[in-house]
């Protein structure tokens, strides 16, 4: 079955479960944990065959035992830094005895694999494909993690949860970080210890995340058929489904493994048997492929009944009801009967409710967010909202991810039309020739009443860098004011006319 028609056939939004292999195809700076252990111990003991040693000591039946490695690696790694305060790692014994002032005792092993993880920069070579991800990341419930870096929260946006604050979750919106964050490097799981210290603690995870995959399509990316998470995932599992049920089909059925393999461009998804200790063969489906764009491409034009965002918003507004506090609770099928607050939620049939979500403004604020994830369905909504002449609307870039929109010719005239009033007859300090919006909160011959206008300018004079303007946008305060809107209707004229 081809992955389009796999994926189409999913009546709930998806799980991903990612490992180390996405972050190596995707950052600069990332290792498998082979190569994790190998660059820490060669960073403070040159001699290759050190690590080689360690490998050789720690080794049974299936391979390499790698828990046990890094647990020798961080004693003699802790015992060398200790003995040797400044040096190459001074920055790391700083950081580890400014805690200890504290009282907070971490690892200095951990502090700087931490380290050396902090960055999660995207290859060029991947920013396409990381493009398709993001459109993707609208139909994605909750990413669940064994990867240290922060990777997946920066693309998705998503909240993410370590340690015991998994167990305090909104299943939807949520990357749960089950082995650790290098923002959190006392809470990394990587040793004997802490696997030790996990799997006790896991009985209440495990349950949190069986529910996920019960009533979730699960998609492991980033592993390889033979991954023991995999295989501890499909354990957990049918420990508590019986493999003949029909519960246990459902999730047979929606189980995807995404395994890489050089070169290919396969998009067929097969079955496939893994022998698992203490099971039958357990059947799941595969697809063994370097084309990640077309599994993305599948996820991203999955059409569910309910987006994934509105259900994160439900699920926000019923957990703050049942914390309590200062929210009231209306529940009716007549919206008029309902007083103004800051949060509403309706139980009602639609021939009650009218619900439109996202205000024009609101698509605004949410600008680039929308056309990373191109999501037409909700741009179709501009078809039942008014945009008047008199408003700012940054309309090229909606239109080319939405065709539908009925009014796109008219409304791109009229951001033309605006955009070329303002430019007109500007200011005599408004050259149009700065090249970064921070070269003109810079220029003291800019009056600050005009530097927007400015700004304007140089983006339509085609002299200011359109990526600098972007995240000028993105970290803008007040997405609301009229200079935002101004600002943002000239970057999208220039990015899409």
């Amino acid at each position: 079955m081809n992955i389009q028609e796999f994926i189409s056939n999913y009546h709930n939004h998806p799980v991903l479960f990612v490992g180390t292999g996405l972050s190596l195809r995707y950052l600069k700076n990332s290792y498998s944990w082979d190569s994790l252990l190998q660059k820490v111990a060669m960073d403070f003991n040159e001699n290759p065959e050190y690590y080689l040693d360690i490998k050789s000591e720690h080794m049974d039946s299936t391979g390499y035992v790698y828990e046990q490695i890094a647990t020798q690696l961080e004693n003699d790694f802790n015992q060398y830094l200790k003995k040797n305060r400044h040096g190459k790692f001074e920055y790391i014994n700083d950081i580890f005895y400014e805690n200890m002032q504290k009282g907070i005792n971490i690892s200095r092993f951990k502090l700087y694999l931490a380290d050396l993880l902090r960055t999660a920069e995207i290859k060029e070579s991947a920013l396409d494909e990381i493009a398709e991800l993001k459109k993707a990341r609208k139909n994605i419930s909750s990413v669940i993690t064994t990867n240290y870096d922060t990777m997946i929260e920066q693309l998705f946006s998503f909240n993410p949860l370590i340690g015991n604050n998994i167990l305090l979750s909104n299943p939807y919106g949520s990357v749960y970080k089950i082995h650790g964050c290098v923002s959190q490097p006392e809470k990394i799981i990587i040793t004997e210890e802490d696997y030790e210290e996990f799997n006790c603690k896991y009985e209440l995870i495990r349950a949190q995340l069986l529910s996920l995959f019960i009533h979730n399509p699960i998609i492991f990316i980033g592993y390889n058929i033979g991954d023991k998470n995999i295989k501890d995932i499909l354990r957990t599992i049918f420990s508590y489904v019986d493999y003949n049920s029909d519960e246990a089909k459902k999730i047979r059925d929606n189980f995807l493994l995404v395994e890489y393999e050089e070169g290919s461009d396969n998009t067929e998804v097969i079955e496939h048997d893994i022998d698992i200790e203490g099971f039958e063969t357990i059947r799941i489906n595969k697809i063994k492929t370097d084309n990640f764009t077309a599994v993305y491409q599948a996820l991203a034009n999955l059409v569910l009944p309910v987006s994934a965002m509105d259900i994160r918003k439900v699920q926000s507004v019923v957990r703050e009801i049942c914390e309590g506090g200062a929210i009231e609770v209306s529940i009716t099928e007549d919206l008029d009967e309902l007083n103004n607050s800051d949060k509403v939620l309706v139980v009602g049939s639609r021939k009650t409710i009218t619900y439109e979500f996202l205000t024009t403004s609101e698509m605004m604020i949410n600008y680039f967010e929308i056309i990373e994830e191109a999501n037409s369905q909700l741009l179709s909504l501009l078809n039942k909202q008014k945009i008047q002449s008199s408003q700012y609307f940054p309309i090229f870039a909606f239109s080319a991810i939405c065709p539908e929109i009925s009014r796109s010719e008219e409304l791109k005239q009229q951001q033309k039309d605006k955009i070329a009033a303002l430019i007109k007859s500007p200011h005599s300090s408004c050259t149009g020739d700065h090249s970064t919006p921070q070269e003109v909160l810079d220029d003291q011959q800019v009056p600050q009443t005009y530097k927007t206008l400015e700004m304007i300018c140089s983006i339509m004079s085609g002299k200011m860098n359109l990526e600098q303007v972007e995240i000028f946008l993105k970290n803008y305060e007040d997405k609301r004011s009229t200079d935002y809107r101004k600002l943002l209707c000239a970057y999208d004229l220039k990015s899409n006319a």
